[in-house]
């Protein structure tokens, strides 16, 4: 049998390119997450200290939990837990809102800054670790072709919520 016939008698919950990127994904995991904690973090704690400083670059002095969790593509009680920990450690502080004291932004504070500077003094190796199995060209199209898929994705995801705030509306006037 060809290998084009062979490819078309694998089901297709057995081999597609979603499988292979949530595999890919669970096994990048499993290899940053005891990178992270030689730190004493999380990678989910990377990614809220990782878009803190991008907002301070941006001129931010801090993000609403509401915004972090918008950027960071995860759902509000997500980020409460590992914001009471960073709180708890140190790595950030939330002040109230002068427009609205109930809200809270959440800000880097020095040992945050500290701990993303001590990450990012290695962090680079870990990544070309990480991608070490790919040529600087495969890369490249690796990063193209993601970038593409995500871009489709929050078109999809956009649709998404669309339907759902419809739906609801129906729901509330029915």
């Amino acid at each position: 049998m060809s290998a084009t016939a062979q490819q078309k008698t694998v089901a297709p919950w057995e081999s597609n390119p979603v499988r292979s990127l949530v595999r890919a994904f669970g096994l990048l995991e499993r290899v940053m997450q005891p990178y992270f904690a030689q730190f004493g973090i999380t990678g989910a704690q990377w990614g809220i200290l990782r878009t803190l400083v991008r907002a301070e670059r941006g001129g931010a002095t801090g993000l609403r939990p509401t915004d972090l969790s918008a950027r960071l593509l995860v759902r509000p009680p997500s980020i409460s837990g590992a914001l009471d920990r960073m709180e708890r450690d140190g790595l950030v502080a939330r002040d109230p809102l002068a427009t609205d004291l109930r809200a809270k932004r959440v800000r880097l504070t020095t040992l945050g800054r500290q701990k993303v500077a001590q990450i990012l003094n290695v962090h680079e190796r870990q990544l070309r670790l990480v991608l070490s199995a790919l040529a600087d060209q495969e890369q490249a199209v690796l990063q193209s072709l993601l970038d593409r898929l995500g871009a489709h994705l929050e078109v999809l995801a956009s649709e998404e919520d669309s339907r759902r705030r419809v739906v609801k509306k129906t729901r509330v006037h029915s």
